[in-house]
């Protein structure tokens, strides 16, 4: 078993938090034995079963595996059901290909892979949840609980949803959490409306006629004209956009020609980069202004330029009831100067996007960055660790939206 660490200073509101604080040193082993063996999208193996064996030890009522490859669903029903309710509660499992430079006990095994977003602890939380409701049953309903694959670039919230996952678990309404480093323990953001932005590939292929560096006049040089569609992509927010509304286009690398053949201009050349908004209707202007600009830049040279623009997460938009509910929820637990009702929208991405495009609900960001640095670290950083004081809060939070919207007749 890993030492757990030393009971946390950390409060909050309510029996729900108090129960679950009792098993925090077990969900505390849970957790850094989870960092220890971290996995990729729909390789969650070692997790899966983990996962599977502590909800089998908590007792929940159902549970489902194979769902969107290695996905897991538990169920657990309420002492009563005649509200008919069904809510669902999710939690990404996977880890990301980096390398950790941490060198705690828990600290990865695996060369090359880490938990560096959390997911971790989400999964945690999420099992913490399922222990209290399995064992409290203090609702009217049913608590469906996602262990979602995949989140990190392999859109798994939406293999499981075309592999049947809300067919068969109609919830009416879905909840998801991320910590947020920037943000202190004890603390909870939300907002109605857009939460993070739809994340967008797109690779621009350009076309030139290569030759010798010493007569490039005799050449079409894709790589003068990468750099005058680098520069002139940037004008395509500041003068397509209305100022309030938010866009980002990046182009995060080139590849041409042969850092050998410094004399040799190639024939090719290839850019990548990402595009974040919001709006679908300044997405659909993005992506036609690209086409156009790329193409006509090009031809100004005259080189030919194809652009493929990939969809991949669309943009994170909570449910209006759902957020607004989400935040008094948490506002019970943590109290109303620890919620952020109004947090600013991130540029980042986040495939929960997929399940709050078919059912209501709302994504919330709990706090876990402190002053001592534990867990301040931000997201994707090799030296990145969830803070483990968090855990009974992020499970209490969860089961909080069980009981809460589904609560038992008085």
């Amino acid at each position: 078993m890993l030492a757990p660490r030393p009971a946390p200073t950390l409060k909050a509101n309510g029996r729900v938090f108090a129960q679950i604080t009792e098993f925090h040193p077990e969900l505390t082993a849970f957790r850094r034995d989870l960092h220890a063996h971290p996995e990729l999208g729909f390789e969650e193996v070692y997790t899966g079963a983990r996962v599977r064996e502590a909800l089998e030890r908590c007792g929940v009522d159902e549970i489902h595996t194979g769902i969107g490859k290695t996905g897991l669903v538990a169920v657990i029903k309420g002492q009563q059901s005649g509200s008919g309710r069904m809510i669902g509660l999710r939690a990404d499992m996977d880890a990301l290909p980096m390398t950790e430079h941490n060198e705690f006990a828990w600290k990865s095994s695996k060369t090359g892979l880490m938990h560096g977003c959390g997911h971790d602890g989400h999964t945690t939380m999420l099992v913490g949840a399922a222990r209290y409701l399995a064992a409290t049953r203090n609702f009217d309903g049913t608590a469906v609980l996602i262990f979602q694959p995949g989140e990190e670039g392999f859109a798994g919230a939406r293999i499981m949803i075309e592999d049947g996952l809300f067919d068969r678990f109609p919830v009416q309404a879905v909840y998801g959490m991320h910590n947020w480093p920037s943000m202190r323990p004890g603390t909870v953001g939300i907002r109605p409306g857009p939460m993070m932005a739809a994340a967008d590939r797109v690779t621009i292929d350009i076309t030139g006629h290569g030759g010798h560096g010493a007569h490039a006049y005799m050449t079409v040089d894709p790589v003068v004209v990468s750099a005058h569609i680098i520069t002139a992509i940037q004008s395509i927010v500041s003068r397509n956009a209305n100022p309030i509304d938010s866009a980002v286009i990046s182009i995060c690398a080139m590849q041409a020609g042969d850092m050998g053949a410094f004399s040799v201009v190639p024939g090719k050349a290839s850019l990548v980069g990402t595009v974040r908004t919001f709006s679908p209707d300044v997405q659909n202007m993005v992506e036609r202004r690209l086409s156009e600009l790329c193409s006509a830049v090009a031809l100004g040279f005259g080189a030919t330029a194809s652009v493929r623009y990939e969809r991949i997460y669309p943009a994170t938009i909570n449910s209006y009831d759902e957020a607004v509910f989400a935040a008094n929820v948490a506002e019970a637990l943590v109290g109303t100067d620890h919620v952020v009702r109004d947090m600013a929208p991130s540029m980042g991405a986040e495939d929960f996007s997929f399940m709050l495009q078919v059912k209501p609900g709302a994504y919330l960001r709990i706090g876990q960055g402190a002053e001592n640095g534990v867990g301040s670290c931000f997201l994707h950083n090799t030296r990145y660790d969830f803070n483990d004081d968090i855990l009974p809060l992020g499970a209490a939070l969860h089961a909080g939206l069980v009981e809460q919207s589904m609560p038992l007749p008085v």
